[in-house]
C-alpha cells in the first residue's frame, strides 16, 4: 500500500515564501500523497467528496477548509460527488521557515505557533472561518508581490485566533507530536508510546510522575479532554491505523501488536473513534487509488 500514496514535489523555490494554486475543475484527479511544507486548501462546491487527512477519512460538505501540517497525508477524492458542478479550489503551501524561529516565540505570535503545532494533526475550520477566509484568499490569489504576502500573514492570524478548529488525526499518527506543550503531559506520552503494544497500569503511569491516581487522573482529563484509558487507546489507535495504510498485516496482527488484548475489544474501540471497522477503513484508504 505505501506505493500508493504519492510524495508531490512542490514547486516552491529555496527563495519563495508561498504559492498559491487557484483552481476550477469537475473532479478531483490527485492523489493522496504527502509533502514537507504546510497546505492550507479551501474547496467550494463538492458536496459528497471525501477528505483524507492521515488517518481520518470523511465525507465533506459544500464548503472546506483544511490546514495540514509537514509531511501529513491528505488528499481529496471524488466518493459522492459526481461532478455535475465546477468545484473551486484554492491552495496555498509554503514552507517550514517562512517564521523565523526566535520571531515564532514571540508573545504576538503565539496564536500562529500553536496552529503550527495542531497543523501536525489536521486542522478543520469552522464554517464560519471557512466562510471568511474564502474571499481573502480569493484576494491573495489575485494579488501580487508584499500585498500578497501582507494579506496570507493576516489571514493566517486569524485562522490560528478562529473557534471551533477540529483536529483530524489520532494523537499518536504523527511521529514527532509535540501537541501537548507539557513536559508531564510529554513525558507520559513517551511513555505510552514507547510501551503502547504492553499492558499499561494506571497505577505504574502515575508512578512515573509521583502523584496519586486521583491527582494524575485528573491532570490526563484536565490536559487531554479524555480519560487515561481513552488516550492510551488513542496513541494505540494512532500506530494501528498507520499499520492498517502502509503494511499488509492481518487485522489480528495489527491488533495484538498496538496492545488491544482480543480483536472484539480493537474493532469496538477502532469503530467509536473512526466510525467504521479496521477492515472497512483499509477499505476506504485502499479506495484512494481512484483519485488518480
Amino acid at each position: 500500500m505505501r506505493n500508493q500514496i504519492h510524495r508531490e514535489i512542490t514547486p516552491l523555490q529555496e527563495d519563495d515564501c508561498f504559492l498559491v494554486f487557484d483552481r476550477e475543475r469537475n473532479l478531483f484527479n490527485f492523489p493522496v500523497h504527502f509533502h514537507p511544507e504546510y497546505e492550507i486548501n479551501f474547496i467550494a462546491n463538492a458536496k459528497g467528496a471525501r477528505r483524507i487527512v492521515g488517518d481520518h477519512i470523511a465525507e465533506i460538505d459544500n464548503l472546506e477548509l483544511v490546514m495540514t501540517g509537514p509531511n501529513l497525508y491528505h488528499g481529496w477524492e471524488n466518493y459522492k460527488n459526481e461532478g455535475r458542478e465546477l468545484l473551486h479550489e484554492i491552495t496555498i503551501q509554503f514552507p517550514r521557515d517562512l517564521f523565523d524561529h526566535q520571531l515564532l516565540h514571540k508573545n504576538i505570535l503565539k496564536p500562529i505557533r500553536e496552529m503550527f503545532h495542531n497543523a501536525n494533526r489536521g486542522i478543520l475550520f469552522s464554517q464560519q472561518a471557512t466562510e471568511m477566509a474564502s474571499e481573502r484568499l480569493k484576494n491573495i490569489s489575485k494579488k501580487r508581490g508584499f500585498d500578497s504576502y501582507m494579506e496570507f500573514q493576516s489571514l493566517l492570524y486569524d485562522l490560528a485566533i478562529s473557534r471551533e478548529q477540529r483536529l483530524l488525526t489520532n494523537i499518536s499518527f504523527q511521529k514527532n507530536n509535540d501537541f501537548f506543550n507539557s513536559d508531564r503531559i510529554e513525558k507520559i506520552y513517551n511513555y505510552v508510546r514507547d510501551n503502547y503494544n504492553k499492558k499499561i497500569m494506571l497505577e505504574d503511569t502515575a508512578n512515573l510522575l509521583n502523584m496519586s491516581i486521583v491527582s494524575f487522573s485528573r491532570l490526563i482529563k484536565q490536559r487531554t479532554g479524555k480519560s487515561f484509558v481513552d488516550f492510551v487507546n488513542e496513541i494505540r489507535l494512532g500506530y494501528a491505523t498507520r499499520m492498517l495504510i502502509e503494511t499488509n498485516k492481518s487485522i489480528s496482527e495489527i491488533c495484538y501488536e498496538c496492545g488491544f488484548n482480543n480483536i472484539s475489544n480493537f474493532n469496538r474501540t477502532f469503530k467509536k473513534k473512526q466510525t467504521c471497522t479496521p477492515s472497512e477503513f483499509r477499505t476506504n484508504f485502499n479506495g484512494v487509488r481512484n483519485v488518480f
